[in-house]
């Protein structure tokens, strides 16, 4: 299964690619994440980037998303939110609500579904 993270507010492309670089140095998901091309649109002149996939297996691995997503959040403008799809549902989460400490255990509930048998 693969859980897709849409970021959006501030600027969306370089959001997303500290995003990607930072879920790429998370040693719980080395080789699992991959920038997700996009259809063009008539005005496009090519595909674009708009989602990053993340490969969710067993052993923890959407757990260590979670918190990694949460403490990147941590690091952004408060006008920075992402979107956390998975197959049985999905969450929106904004960098100001990081801080109260209720989003670790959201993100955990959606993405830890799949972790589990």
């Amino acid at each position: 299964m693969e859980a897709e993270i849409r970021v959006c507010g501030g600027d969306d492309v370089a959001e997303l690619a500290a995003l990607w670089d930072w879920l790429r140095a998370e040693r719980a998901l080395a080789g699992a994440v991959r920038l997700s091309p996009r259809s063009p649109g008539p005005a496009d002149l090519g595909a674009g980037y708009d989602l990053l996939a993340v490969a969710l297996g067993s052993g923890g691995a959407g757990a260590a998303l979670a918190r990694s997503l949460a403490a990147w959040l941590r690091t952004r403008r408060p006008d920075v939110a992402i979107t956390v799809t998975v197959p049985s549902g999905s969450i929106t989460v904004e960098a100001r609500r990081v801080r109260d400490g209720a989003v670790m255990p959201l993100l955990a509930e959606v993405l830890q579904a799949r972790d589990e048998p």
